[in-house]
Formats: structure tokens, C-alpha cells, sequence
């Protein structure tokens, strides 16, 4: 903390020296984002931690969907078991709260909600937010929110493109259309209008694409047929001068041909079968200004999602295996704005159920629901120019556990046009969810592991040990009790430095010190071999680290980009013990001895180091854009059997991805894009089993109507 005070001082005293005068960044930090306080603000004058991904730089990286975008952005890495979910500040994809247009998406398997589930097609912008948001949003903002801001112009459009990828990752590069190729191929139409004050808006997206499959322990390396369908229809009318009503529809389908060997203690079980993921959601808000200073609004929203997979057996052709999931939320929502001449009142009060029926539950007709009330406040306070100081305290009240208080406090503080500095504060929690609670699932198409939850995890091993079929259990199986609500404490100090008209710097100190951590862990093997897990509550465990985004635009048409994160984690009675030298590894020769501290890598599957570069030119007409991805060596597997995780053990290499892509404007209704994702065909099918391997693609973009 000393060396952070530090340098925020000395950045303080250097920004001094330099003339107070308007950059070219100003257009961006002029930016209206609604993310990080709920209401509009300018992104300068945000007090968290804020990163915006704009329309343009979604098109011109070629982003089918929403993981192939955020997986180029510093700080953030794509997770790969269960689909590809979000890391973010050393926190799991089930600590980031994942919005489109301010409501949640539902449906996470193993608390990841698998990013390739939403088209990037129609993304306007993407917020993110990064530190603890319980206090506007409750559960599931631990690591912060990331919000999917879709295109709401009503503007006459109507524009048609079609994409096509190929690619092989055993040979490196196809032909086209060839029967080895691996193809991607998709279809988007976009269409908006206004008719007598009535704005409506549409769009389809269809993907056909060959994938290789991304469940656990697969060892195949076929095609697997995947087929996603998005569409979303938006209707807005002004009720009165002061009244809007917007409606909006979306639906998403997801369908996956499965076929694929899974290898678990030397027995192989080939399996063929489908699965679909499919959601629909509709949403409705009345804005109401009151008058000058006051403004409110009512906001409906439900989602509906179903997951289903049926597998058969190659070996066993009678048996069959189902998993289906259910889940419905519905939710109320009020909020209301008062601002006056030096500050600002945000307040807000709700209602929401959310329901799941599973055949992981014990039984498909079995539903689980739980009941949540919740209400919060926010004030802003700007005493004098260039300062603005936010407190925030949110409220949840539900069926199964108590309730839960979030309090934030942050400062924004701008020292001159050329520098600000933010500090905040914040206490996350997160409940245990249905899955940790009442999960009752054996997975034979992977082999047969199982996973149980807290309820009846212990009982039902000590059933399976009774008639003989355990063959030891861990010293986690021993920690097993009632899981208690995650809490976590997060502080978040940075700032903004842009030292001439042509250069920006980001930087961002973080710290989160979580508080019954809830982690999967292995806690019994069958005779068979096969693994069983459930949760515990880790004691205590803290994430922290400095984040740093860099920005030039000295030479015309070319822009550069670079940022890097630096990560540290750990559960702290491991550390501790360590420290007490209590933990001991094996050398080189295989003979025991004490694990030093400096040996121990913390939590699993977090690199201490990431970084992304972007070179981009582009004269308004044409662009070409190259983006260099690196993440280092994480933490896999626990060679050396100690139950914690250090330099001894597995670790997934480190890797580079480098993407290119480049367009040109035909005419100003034709353009056209193409493009090498993983240029160098970077593999790891263990470790990274969503990285395809390299694609080329091309892709055609036509408006019926001229702009």
C-alpha cells in the first residue's frame, strides 16, 4: 500500500507541471456511460474503475461473439470449462454479473454463463466495470459487472452481411468449402424504422459453425456441428411529452451436435447425442420525468432458460443420459433520480423470483425458488469543481439466506485536465446458489464424477462408503458443513494521466479480501477411480494487483494500444501455513521437504501476468488491425499432492494469440472485412479446448439504405 500512495503522489506532483488545457481524449472521457452509478455520467467523471468497448472496436476485431471480445481486453481472460466464461481481478466467471441493457442473463452451468451464447452483432457498447457492485446489483457483482448495450437507434436502417470462416487446427490451414475444413459460417439482418412515433428495431443473427468440443476431458479433435440462432425486437413510443415506453424481445438458440471420446482413469467412453441452450426474455420500461430535477422509472423483466443435453453410448447402446436444466426470473423494478445544482439522489426499490427446475436436483419436477427483495441509495455529491465524492448502500432480503447489506464509498478527483485520480471502496457477497446447495449430479458421459451439494454431500458418501464404493476420502470431505454467503472487502485506487494531446495512461491498484470463499474441491474417489466434488467455504482468500492501459495517437491514421495486469492470489490459511512450515513438496530427486513461501502460486487457474497490444491503422475508409494476446503460466493440477498449489506442481504453459483483421468501404452502402483469428494456430486442447485453432474469414456488409 505504501509503494501505491507513492506513486499516486508522485503522478500527482508531475501532472502539475503540464498546461491545462483540453486533449484529445476528451471526446472519450466526454462518453455518457450508466454502468457504474445506474444513471448517466460522464466517463470522466466516474469514480470506479470504468472501461468502455466501443461499436467500432467491436467491428473491426470481427467479433462474431461476446467472448471473442472480451477475451482481447486487459485484465479479463476466457475460462474454458462449461462453455467460455469471464475471469476478472482474480475472480471465477460466477462473480461477475453479466448484463444486456441493464437486466441479467441467466443460465449458468457450473456458475459460468457461456459467453458464446450472445451475438456480438448487435452491440452498440460494452461497459465494464470492474470492483465490487453489490451496492446497485446486488449478488454476483463481486468482481464487477459487465454490461451489453445493444444498438437502440431508430434511425432508418436496414443492412445485410454474410460471413464465412475455415480453418483446420491438425493441418494448419484448408481450402475453403473443403471436407476437412473446419467452416463458420453467418448470416446478420438489421432493420430500424420509425412509424408515427412508434420506433422499431429488429435484428437476426444465424451461425452455422464446426467446433471442437469444449467439454471437460474430451480428448476428440472432430467437428461439432453447432447451430445459433439470436434475434431481438425492440419497440419505443413516446406515451406523452414526459412518458417513453420501451418493449424489448430477445431470444437465443443454441443446438450442438455432440460426438466425442472421454478418457477418465484409462476407461473410454464414446459418446454421440445433442444440446441446446435456449432463452427468451422480454422487458419493458415507462421513464417518466417528473420535471426538471426529477426523473423515475419502472422497469419488467422476465427470461426464461433451458439447457438440455441427451447423450447414448456407443458401448452401452440401451443406456442414455439426460441433463436438463430450467430456470425462470422475473423481476420489478422502481428507480428514481433527483439531481440538484452540486448533487445527485439515486434511489430504488424491487422484487424478484427466481426459479429452477433440474434434473440435477434430485428430480425434474422438483422446483427450487428462492424470493428476493431488495432496495438501494446512491448519493453524489460535487462540493466544488473537479471533485465528486459517491455513497452507496444496497439492501437484499431472500427466501433462503438472511439479508445481506453493500455499502461503497468512492471519490473522483480531477487535479487538472491532463490528470484525475479515484479511489473506491466496497463489500460484495455473493449466496451460495442452487447449484452449491442442492446439486445432485453424475455426469457418465464424462466419465462418471460426480458433484454434490452442501445439503446432502455428506450423506450421501457416507451411503456410497456403507456399501463399499469409496475408496478414500480427502481432508476436504472433512470441512463439509452448511455453506455460509461469500463477502468480500475490495479497494480500487487509480487514475487517469494524459501527458500530451496524443497519450493516455490508465492505472489501477486493486485489493479484494473475500471471506468464505465457496470453492469446488474434490472430496472423495469411488473404487472405480472416478472423482466426487462438492463446496466448501475457503476461510479466507484475497486477490490483488495493478492494472495499466496505455494509449498513443501521434501518427495520423495510426493508433496503439498496450495493457498488462499483475496478479497475486491466495487462500490465506494456506499461506499460513506455509509460512509456519507446515506444508512440505518433493525436490528434483523425489525426497521431501518444506515448500517455501516464495514457492506457493496461490489460488488455481490465475496467471500473475497478462497482456494485450493493439496496432490499428485506419483512414476512415480502410483499416487494418493486428492484436497480440498474451497470458502466462496458471496453475492446473496438484502434482506433487501437498492440497495446495506451487511451483512444483502442473502448470499450463504460457501462450501468445495474435489476431489481424482489415476492411475497406466499397461505396457507403458496401464494405467489406476479412481477417486470421490465432494467426500462429496457438493449441492447448487440455487447457484452452475453446481455442479453436486458426480461422480465416471473410465477410460482406451491405445497407439497402444509403446513410
Amino acid at each position: 500500500m505504501k509503494k501505491i500512495i507513492t506513486t499516486v503522489c508522485l503522478l500527482v506532483t508531475v501532472s502539475q507541471l503540464f498546461a491545462q488545457q483540453d486533449t484529445l481524449f476528451s471526446k472519450e472521457l466526454s462518453e455518457v456511460v450508466v454502468t457504474a452509478t445506474r444513471t448517466e455520467r460522464k466517463l470522466g467523471n466516474v469514480a470506479v474503475p470504468v472501461s468502455i468497448i466501443s461499436q467500432q472496436t467491436i467491428r473491426q476485431a470481427g467479433s462474431q461473439r461476446l467472448k471473442d471480445i472480451l477475451g482481447e481486453q486487459a485484465g479479463i481472460f476466457i475460462t474454458n470449462g462449461f462453455g467460455a466464461g469471464l475471469q476478472m481481478q482474480g475472480f471465477n466467471p460466477d462473480y461477475t454479473l453479466i448484463l444486456v441493457d441493464g437486466e441479467p442473463v441467466v443460465g449458468r452451468t457450473a456458475g459460468v454463463l457461456d459467453l458464446n451464447r450472445i451475438s456480438a452483432g448487435n452491440i452498440k457498447k460494452i461497459e465494464i466495470v470492474k470492483g465490487p457492485s453489490s451496492s446497485l446489483y446486488g449478488s454476483e457483482a463481486m468482481a464487477g459487472v459487465v454490461n451489453i448495450i445493444t444498438d437502440k437507434s431508430a434511425a432508418s436502417k436496414l443492412e445485410a452481411s454474410i460471413r464465412y470462416g475455415f480453418g483446420n487446427p491438425d493441418k494448419g490451414f484448408v481450402l475453403p468449402f473443403s471436407s476437412s475444413a473446419f467452416q463458420n459460417t453467418e448470416a446478420t439482418l438489421q432493420a430500424a424504422t420509425t412509424i408515427h412515433k412508434l420506433g422499431i428495431r429488429f435484428f437476426s443473427n444465424a451461425n452455422f459453425a464446426d467446433l471442437i468440443s469444449i467439454r471437460p476431458y474430451s480428448n476428440d479433435r472432430i467437428p461439432q456441428p453447432v447451430t445459433r440462432l439470436s434475434n431481438q425486437l425492440q419497440l419505443t413510443y413516446p406515451l406523452t411529452i414526459k412518458t417513453n415506453l420501451t418493449v424489448s424481445a430477445r431470444m437465443s438458440d443454441d443446438n450442438l451436435k455432440q460426438a466425442f471420446a472421454v478418457s477418465n482413469n484409462g476407461a473410454i467412453t464414446n459418446s454421440y447425442g445433442n444440446e441446446i441452450n435456449r432463452d427468451a426474455s422480454l422487458n419493458a420500461v415507462i421513464a417518466h420525468k417528473v420535471n426538471a430535477r426529477v426523473s423515475t422509472s419502472l422497469r419488467l423483466y422476465a427470461i426464461k432458460y433451458l439447457g438440455r443435453q441427451e447423450l447414448h453410448f456407443v458401448e452401452k447402446p440401451d443406456s442414455v443420459y439426460l441433463d436438463e436444466f430450467r430456470q425462470r426470473f422475473f423481476r420489478a423494478e422502481n428507480q428514481t433520480d433527483v439531481n440538484w445544482k452540486k448533487s445527485s439522489l439515486t434511489f430504488g426499490a424491487g422484487y424478484a423470483i427466481d426459479e429452477v427446475n433440474s434434473t440435477r436436483y434430485d428430480d425434474l419436477k422438483s422446483r427450487k425458488q428462492n424470493n428476493i427483495f431488495f432496495g438501494y441509495a446512491q448519493q453524489e455529491w460535487r462540493p466544488f469543481s473537479g471533485l465528486t465524492v459517491i455513497a452507496g448502500l444496497r439492501y437484499d432480503n431472500n427466501k433462503l439466506f438472511d439479508g445481506a447489506i453493500s455499502p461503497k464509498f468512492a471519490v473522483n478527483y480531477k487535479i487538472s485536465p491532463r490528470f484525475k485520480i479515484n479511489f473506491s471502496a466496497g463489500r460484495g457477497f455473493k449466496a451460495p446458489d442452487f447449484r452449491q446447495l442442492f446439486l445432485n449430479f453424475t455426469n457418465t458421459a464424462a466419465g462418471g464424477y460426480s458433484v454434490f451439494g452442501t445439503i446432502d454431500a455428506q450423506t450421501i458418501i457416507a451411503k456410497l462408503k456403507t456399501e463399499g464404493q469409496i475408496s478414500e476420502v480427502t481432508d476436504d470431505y472433512y470441512k463439509l458443513s452448511q455453506l455460509k454467503p461469500e463477502f468480500s472487502t475490495g479497494l480500487n485506487l487509480g487514475g487517469l494521466y494524459t501527458p500530451d494531446d496524443n497519450t493516455s495512461i490508465r492505472l489501477n491498484f486493486f485489493r479484494n479480501d473475500i471471506e468464505n470463499l465457496i470453492d469446488s474441491r474434490e472430496v472423495a474417489t469411488r473404487i472405480n477411480g472416478t472423482q466426487i466434488f462438492s463446496y466448501i467455504n475457503v476461510n479466507k482468500a484475497w486477490t490483488e494487483g495493478g492494472e495499466t492501459e496505455i494509449a498513443y495517437r501521434g501518427i495520423k491514421n495510426l493508433q496503439l494500444s498496450a495493457g498488462y495486469q499483475f496478479l497475486l492470489t491466495a487462500d490465506k490459511d494456506e499461506r499460513k501455513a506455509v509460512r509456519e512450515k507446515t506444508i512440505y513438496t518433493r525436490d528434483e530427486n523425489g525426497f521431501s521437504r518444506l515448500l517455501k513461501l516464495n514457492e506457493y502460486s496461490g489460488l488455481p487457474n490465475r496467471s500473475r501476468h497478462m497482456a494485450n497490444l493493439k496496432i490499428t491503422w485506419d483512414n476512415k475508409k480502410t483499416f487494418f488491425t493486428t492484436r497480440f494476446i498474451y497470458r502466462a503460466p496458471w496453475a492446473v493440477g496438484d502434482a506433487d499432492g501437498n492440497g495446495l498449489y506451487n511451483k512444483q506442481d502442473e502448470f499450463a504453459k504460457g501462450f501468445l494469440q495474435v489476431n489481424v483483421s482489415g476492411g475497406t468501404m466499397f461505396t457507403n452502402m458496401l464494405r467489406m472485412q476479412a481477417g486470421v483469428d490465432n494467426l500462429f494456430n496457438y493449441q492447448d486442447i487440455s487447457n484452452l479446448p475453446n481455442l479453436q485453432g486458426r480461422m480465416i474469414y471473410i465477410g460482406f456488409y451491405y445497407n439497402f439504405i444509403k446513410p
